[in-house]
């Protein structure tokens, strides 16, 4: 059985809390932007766009397949750029999408190697959707590590944060293994997208590309998502899996 819902003076608690937290948070990324050095060469203020698609993937798992991507698009000069990322999941067997997610992000470098970023998110499904503030930071890692960190807050006023980490190792020019990580905390229980507070799910992958060309790359791997703590157990209560292994084929492209 699942909790009661919270009272309306619980959430507007929890709203205010995790607004105070962005809003230090936002303020934090603001001076950084801000206060980013200027570079002593002038800009080219030239506009780039990159569309990149990450993993564009099936998985083969335990008798529910799912259809699975992960990729942005950016536009922008040196110093401004803006962002719209998504990932998510279609679980073929039952013709539906299990996830989905659309981030609109504006950013800025604040170091030779990390921009910031601030915008929002929209969480298509799973149902009921929601919305939320993002902050966060995106770039090279010391030992080459490409890290993607962000905090967010829901509409509901529950507050979450997400570190992904992604690492080529060069067996030849052309041949790249690509260890991968995903680490979700969420600071309070969203009952109803079935999110308990804790750490709340980790995802670990492993793949093999060919880079044909640099910007068109067929890969195979392996990846395992492991739920977590009180997102465990609401997933066990619908009946839906904690613990999931996949064989993965898919390709990677960017243009």
């Amino acid at each position: 059985m699942r909790n009661k819902p919270r009272s309306g003076g619980e959430t507007m608690n929890k709203i205010t809390q995790s607004l105070s937290m962005l809003s230090l948070l936002s303020g934090i990324v603001f001076a950084s932007i801000v206060g980013a050095p200027a570079h002593a060469e002038k800009l080219d203020e030239q506009l780039f766009t990159l569309v990149k698609i990450d993993q564009f993937e099936y998985r083969a798992q335990d008798g529910n397949d799912l259809l699975s991507w992960e990729g942005q698009g950016r536009i922008g000069n040196d110093e401004h750029r803006l962002a719209l990322k998504t990932e998510g999941e279609y679980v073929r067997n039952e013709n539906k999408f299990e996830g989905a997610e659309v981030q609109l992000l504006y950013q800025r470098p604040i170091s030779n190697f990390f921009d910031a970023q601030i915008g929002v998110r929209q969480d298509i499904k799973p149902n009921p959707s929601r919305t939320f503030g993002v902050i966060g930071i995106n770039g090279l890692a010391p030992q080459w590590f490409e890290t993607d960190a962000s905090f967010f807050v829901s509409n509901k006023g529950d507050a979450s944060a997400r570190l992904g980490l992604e690492y080529d190792i060069l067996f030849t020019q052309r041949l790249v293994l690509e260890p991968s990580a995903e680490i979700n905390v969420a600071f309070s229980d969203d009952e109803p997208t079935g999110v308990g507070s804790g750490l709340s799910n980790v995802e670990l992958g492993l793949r093999l590309r060919y880079e044909i060309e640099r910007e068109f790359a067929p890969y195979i791997g392996v990846n395992w998502e492991r739920k977590l703590g009180r997102t465990s157990d609401f997933a066990r209560e619908e009946g839906g899996d904690d613990n999931v292994f996949s064989i993965v084929a898919g390709i990677r492209v960017f243009f």
